[in-house]
């Protein structure tokens, strides 16, 4: 069933619609392709550790259900069975949809279809290397879907192993094996590679499934801990917040300072830099998961925001940016033209998100809890 507003958690709402406004915001840089200074690296992080809040808090949430499934003395196949078709209701329908509209929006525009079009029905577009501009927001996507069901599948494989573990071990040695194992990838990857560039970095390894899917169970090790170690997730959350904080801000201070960058020091890129900044923003999960209501129009807004925030992410850049640019050439704009640019940006993606969340994507995460539906992977 669908959360009411009083239901909802609102410091991961909080953290949900943070991620997309990040991400909106970074990617409103289009309209801006010659600008300079400060402001400009800052909303590039913003862009980046926008999907990183995504990946991170996925994990927990997922995390939690994989973890009571899991260790249930009931625990069937049938029930990872259930889980994954209510993932699959919550996340296919609006790709696909948008998939689509993308596909019909390049053949509208008189451009040319990637020859790789064929993989993005499959979620292979970047599996193990980068993909091209064609609905290019799509690539945080395939790690999702991917992070799904390799978790399921080794906790049900656990389970056929002749160990005496008790469940909760088993769930944490998954984990940390998942972790680890993509850690191994990105070292791969360093080793192969070495010195990096930024449009590099940004395609080849970030955008990149097999090199990213840890960044999701350093969520799904956060749910453990909240499940396993409640006094210790509930007692030090304001202290792991601030150290969560003072970690991320601390990177991308030494990052600054000592002048480290990609081509000079790309291990820090390659390997330390996107686990770092998901391990900083797991710390920030117990103040936020016990972070319950909140008041007053500002709180309806972030509830608001990150309802629509799956929608907002699929449509706001290759669909409604790439239609305004379209038909609203953004060379000659002033700077006053452009402010108001954004702001009608802003204004359509909420608006179109809306109801694309309301006529679609709501209605089609309801069919999850259809009778048929329950009774047949629940039986």
């Amino acid at each position: 069933m669908t959360r009411t507003y009083s239901e909802r958690i609102f410091g991961l709402d909080l953290m949900r619609a943070i991620a997309i406004i990040s991400v909106v915001l970074g990617h409103a840089l289009w309209i801006y392709p010659d600008a300079r200074g400060g402001l400009v690296p800052l909303l590039k992080i913003m862009a980046v550790s926008g999907v990183e809040l995504f990946f991170v808090l996925s994990g927990f949430l997922i995390g939690r259900i994989l973890f009571k499934i899991f260790t249930s003395e009931t625990f069937h196949l049938d029930q990872l069975k259930y889980f994954l078709v209510r993932r699959w209701f919550r996340t296919l329908p609006n790709y696909y949809l948008v998939l689509l509209v993308n596909i019909l929006l390049v053949l509208y525009l008189g451009r040319s279809l990637p020859e790789s079009l064929f993989s993005y029905f499959f979620f292979l577009q970047n599996f193990s290397s980068g993909m091209g501009l064609f609905f290019t927001e799509s690539w945080s996507l395939p790690i999702e879907e991917f992070a799904y069901i390799i978790g399921p599948f080794l906790l049900y494989l656990s389970v056929a192993l002749p160990l005496k573990i008790a469940k909760t071990t088993r769930f944490l040695y998954v984990t940390l094996l998942i972790i680890t194992f993509f850690m191994i990838t990105k070292l791969v990857y360093h080793f192969n590679t070495g010195s990096t560039t930024p449009d590099q970095w940004n395609t080849q390894l970030k955008a990149v499934v097999l090199y990213r899917i840890d960044s999701i169970y350093i969520g799904v090790l956060a749910a453990y801990v909240s499940i396993t170690r409640p006094l210790l997730w509930k007692k030090n959350k304001g202290v792991l917040a601030l150290s969560g904080m003072v970690l991320f801000c601390g990177m991308l201070f030494c990052i600054a300072f000592f002048q480290l960058g990609y081509e000079t020091h790309p291990f820090v890129w390659n390997v330390l830099y996107l686990p770092i900044g998901s391990l900083a923003m797991a710390f920030m999960l117990p103040y936020l998961s016990q972070w319950k209501q909140s008041r007053g129009w500002w709180c309806k807004s972030v509830t608001f925001i990150s309802i629509i925030s799956y929608s907002m992410y699929l449509l706001h850049y290759s669909i409604i940016l790439q239609i305004m640019r379209n038909l609203i050439s953004i060379d000659g704009l002033g700077r006053e033209a452009k402010a108001l640019y954004v702001v009608v940006y802003f204004g359509i993606t909420i608006v179109l998100s809306y109801l694309l969340y309301r006529f679609y994507e709501k209605p089609m995460m309801d069919l999850r809890d259809r009778p048929g539906i329950t009774q047949y992977f629940r039986r």
